[in-house]
């Protein structure tokens, strides 16, 4: 599988799939991958490929954007503060998302590369509850920084939908697992979700059948973001009361959720499918740029807001939901 890190690239209130066109968005992101992320990516035709100069992924013909929900500590004065993100174990960068293509196990199953112009989201930012939660979203909460002992494969074990209820002195990771199944037509669709289908039976880690309505085996796509809590341990916990909140206004966790436009440039991800790439390197397949250079490449705030410091409300002013 490849496995690799994307740095931050920005921290932004824009989401050109749900509020195309919006700057100031009702909650805000973090963005990675290529440079040409705005809020006006126009549906099918847009691709970052194209239009970017420069990734903040490990893999420099990646120009894909990546963006998730970020996380806040809310403290007992009622004030907010982003938590930061880790860089995953055996990797180099700065704070972002670790992205992973996975093909299938057999190493027999042919997997199509997604085509210019596809994008997808996973979860659903308003659920609160664990009934109608989306397939493989979960938390995992770490009890050191050596992740020692791992866990298991990820959403199994001790895992959560929610957020965990206890301290993390290792971190938290998230995990969001995208679809594998296309119906082979759409690039995209009006709930960005249609077009694309779990496998109809199994986990995400088998080779179980695509639906008759969605033939064409997809790469796995799936994020990881190591969310570094260790700085707000120190503060007193409520007994059964955890105190990080995503940006959304979510203190569940259930409402987290992950956003994806193809950006590879040319046949590159195709490529790396077919080779059975590992990592984050596949010397004479993949061109590779040094974490310094992918973390070089960043955007300026559309929405320009404080992203460090403590802040009276969440960005966006998301009512909190517990």
């Amino acid at each position: 599988m490849l496995r690799f890190q994307c740095s931050r690239l920005v921290i932004e209130r824009l989401d050109p799939l749900v509020n195309p066109g919006v700057v100031g968005t009702p909650h805000n992101h973090q963005i990675v991958g290529g440079n040409s992320f705005n809020a006006s990516m126009e549906p099918v035709v847009y691709d970052p490929a194209k239009e970017s100069t420069c990734t903040s992924c490990t893999f420099s013909e990646d120009f894909s954007n990546y963006w998730t929900a970020n996380l806040y500590f809310q403290a007992r004065n009622g004030s907010f503060k982003r938590v930061p993100q880790m860089v995953n174990l055996g990797l180099s960068g700065r704070e972002g998302v670790t992205v992973y293509y996975i093909p299938p196990y057999d190493g027999k199953t042919k997997v199509t590369a997604f085509k210019p112009g596809f994008r997808m989201l996973v979860g659903d930012p308003m659920l609160r509850q664990a009934e109608g939660q989306q397939k493989q979203i979960c938390h995992r909460c770490f009890s050191n920084l050596a992740q020692d002992p791992f866990g298991g494969a990820p959403c199994t074990g001790n895992d959560t939908t929610h957020l965990p209820l206890e301290k993390c002195e290792g971190g938290i990771r998230t995990t969001i697992t995208f679809p594998t199944c296309w119906d082979g037509v759409n690039l995209d669709s009006p709930d960005h979700k249609s077009h694309v289908a779990y496998p109809s039976s199994g986990s995400f880690e088998t080779t179980g059948p695509c639906p008759a309505s969605h033939p064409v085996r997809l790469p796995q796509l799936m994020y990881e973001i190591m969310w570094d809590t260790r700085e707000f341990n120190r503060e007193e916990w409520e007994t059964g009361y955890q105190p990080f909140v995503y940006s959304m206004g979510d203190a569940t966790g259930h409402g987290q959720h992950g956003d994806y436009v193809f950006g590879w440039k040319d046949d590159a991800l195709q490529r790396a499918m077919d080779n059975r790439c590992t990592g984050d390197s596949c010397p004479n397949v993949l061109e590779k740029q040094s974490s310094e250079a992918a973390a070089a490449c960043i955007l300026p705030q559309a929405a320009v807001e404080d992203i460090e410091g403590w802040i009276p409300t969440l960005p966006g002013g998301a009512p909190i939901v517990y």
